[in-house]
């Protein structure tokens, strides 16, 4: 697995622990539509948390929520109206998050943005 690859997968299980420490409950992760993928779906009561995970080794190029683009916006507004067509039963309030993280020697600093953007 490629390096930029191990450190993702490290940082989505970095956002799962502090997500279900702060009471989230996690319905899925890695789920795909088309060519789409969303990280992490969570609950929070009534809630359905999409979750995007930025990951970088170093902040010095900018914070990683700075990296996410209109066009990966449009494909997780995409996935997750699939996701909620077809998995929620009731109508259910939507909100876009980013777990951004930045892991290296130093230590690892994680920052939870709700709300991160709107989809409409």
């Amino acid at each position: 697995m490629a390096q930029h690859n191990e450190l993702g997968k490290k940082g989505e299980d970095l956002a799962v622990a502090h997500l279900e420490k702060s009471g989230y409950i996690i319905l899925t992760r890695n789920y795909v539509y088309l060519k789409g993928e969303i990280d992490i779906i969570a609950q929070m009561g009534s809630t359905i948390v999409i979750v995007e995970v930025k990951t970088r080794s170093t902040p010095e190029w900018g914070d990683p929520q700075d990296f996410l683009k209109q066009s990966q916006i449009n494909r997780l507004v995409t996935t997750a109206n699939h996701y909620i067509e077809h998995y929620t039963v009731d109508d259910v309030e939507v909100r876009f998050d980013i777990v951004a993280i930045v892991s290296n020697k130093a230590g690892t600093r994680i920052e939870h943005l709700e709300n991160a953007f709107y989809h409409f």
